[in-house]
């Protein structure tokens, strides 16, 4: 089946977005590749192995690697469900449209909330405790101060709002390229590593053996270790729905967000395991891992200029992702002030003409981010349980989701020559909720994640108290919300409300 030709496929896209009672506003200009990049930089597992690698090393030792490729089959499964409803609803704000349209505008509320709190804390989180102390790294900055780190985190934070402000053509280019220098600064260096240890190039100290040796902590059990010691992998693996929430900015988005979203989880999972291996056994011992983390182990084997230089193309990748989280962020806010759901709704679904960029969102956005740095660089024991809180909200978006669109599904009509689950629909459906349920559980029950939970507590709160104060009224009055996808969608099976619509 031979796909649109390039004249006709904007028509075709801006109609989409017309069947959902929209305008098309924002530029489409992203192909599938930049939405690959975007849902692989999100996820990064540059970012996510450089934050996280010395936790699973600690809770259950090198062994803990191998959980990875297990989580990597869950997170599939998942990214299976939200590729298929991708291509029914390919709007921007991915989650809180799928939310509002498959259940209702409070269901949407929720879930769109619940992003919001994640983005708001997961890039302050990232560029405080990751991005700007490796870049002091990089420089050769020893001993920087707390306010050389603020400084670092704020730079950088701008810039990735600076990039997306004047075009999401810069940024996708960006993100691109960031592509290529995650693949360098993460796997290039993990096989060069590898190689030097297999030459025995220096000492260290153990053989291949040492892939399957494990321990666990004083007072916990070895299930409890195993537990601790995937979310590896789970912190990492998350966001590939983030070239959903760009849809509106695709071309030819029903089909290119499946290959999207699918071919990020593919290749992060593939492609992290070949570098926890390397990473693995390039660790000369425990000493050296605990003393100064993977960058202490790169300068080990490579020297610090060369470690330096490897760190330095890690830290781009880094950027890369804060580009995306920024642009992810204010198409979520975009897409819920454009139904009128939060407050200044009126200015925060203003869209600049020349750009073409929701630039109010953005700064929104960008005004968020930089209160929940500052709030890290004023409180740092707070803000690493603030960070660690996020850890769940994504896994509960997901949960969400999947139960809506899982209620919905049999209502909706398969959509010619987009991706469609068949009749695997019902074992993918229910594999999927096991595993998001089994998620939830390990990150909220544990003693290490109690206090974190309160911050995701605390910002429920707050959802619910706008929802009372200021969101329903709004909808009551029918002044807010997105309206349910099978009452005004032409894509409807329902009979019953063929029958009354008829």
């Amino acid at each position: 089946m031979t796909g649109p030709g390039p004249a006709k496929q904007p028509a075709e896209d801006e109609a989409t977005v017309g069947e959902f009672g929209y305008a098309q506003e924002l530029h489409r200009s992203l192909s599938w590749f930049s939405l690959f990049s975007v849902s692989f930089s999100v996820m990064s597992i540059a970012t996510g192995v450089f934050l996280n690698f010395t936790f699973g090393m600690t809770r259950l030792g090198p062994v803990s690697i191998w959980l990875w490729p297990a989580v990597g089959v869950g997170q599939l499964l998942v990214a299976l469900v939200l590729s298929e409803l991708g291509t029914r609803i390919p709007l921007a704000g991915a989650g809180y449209q799928w939310g509002s349209r498959l259940v209702g505008p409070a269901y949407g509320w929720f879930i769109g909330a619940l992003g919001i709190l994640y983005a708001a804390v997961g890039v302050p989180g990232i560029v405080y405790l990751a991005v700007a102390p490796l870049t002091e790294y990089v420089l050769g900055i020893d001993d920087a101060s707390p306010r050389m780190t603020l400084f670092l985190a704020l730079l950088m934070l701008t810039l990735a709002y600076l990039v997306n402000i004047v075009s999401v053509q810069v940024a996708a280019r960006v993100n691109n390229v960031a592509v290529l220098a995650e693949i360098v600064g993460t796997v290039v260096l993990a096989l060069l590593l590898f190689f030097l240890w297999v030459t025995g190039a220096k000492d260290s100290g153990h053989g291949i053996g040492y892939l399957t040796e494990h321990h666990h902590l004083p007072g916990h059990s070895y299930g409890y270790a195993v537990a601790l010691a995937s979310l590896v992998g789970v912190y990492t693996l998350a966001g590939f729905e983030a070239a959903a929430d760009v849809a509106e900015e695709a071309v030819d988005a029903r089909r290119a967000l499946p290959r999207a979203i699918l071919g990020s989880v593919v290749v992060s999972v593939v492609l992290g395991m070949l570098v926890l291996i390397g990473f693995t056994l390039a660790v000369p011992s425990d000493e050296v891992l605990a003393a100064g983390g993977l960058p202490a182990v790169f300068q080990y084997w490579l020297g610090a200029g060369l470690a330096r230089t490897f760190v330095g193309v890690v830290v781009f990748a880094m950027f890369a992702l804060m580009v995306v989280s920024a642009a992810v962020i204010a198409r979520l806010l975009f897409a819920m002030a454009r139904d009128n759901m939060l407050p200044g709704s009126t200015l925060l679904r203003q869209v600049n003409p020349t750009t073409k960029t929701p630039v109010p969102a953005l700064l929104a956005g960008y005004a968020l981010n930089i209160a929940v740095v500052v709030f890290g660089y004023n409180s740092s024991n707070a803000f690493g349980t603030l960070v660690g809180a996020t850890a769940v909200l994504p896994y509960l978006v997901y949960l969400l989701i999947v139960l809506a669109y899982g209620h919905r599904r049999r209502r909706l009509a398969a959509i010619d020559g987009a991706f469609d689950l068949g009749r695997y629909a019902g074992v993918v459906f229910g594999a999927s909720l096991v595993y998001l349920v089994a998620v939830v559980l390990t990150l909220t029950l544990p003693d290490e994640f109690r206090r974190a939970n309160y911050y995701v507590l605390g910002g429920l709160v707050l959802a619910a108290l706008w929802w009372l104060v200021g969101l329903r009224p709004r909808l009551a009055r029918g002044e807010a919300g997105a309206p349910l996808l099978d009452r005004h969608h032409p894509h409807t099976d329902d009979p019953e409300i063929q029958e009354v619509e008829g």
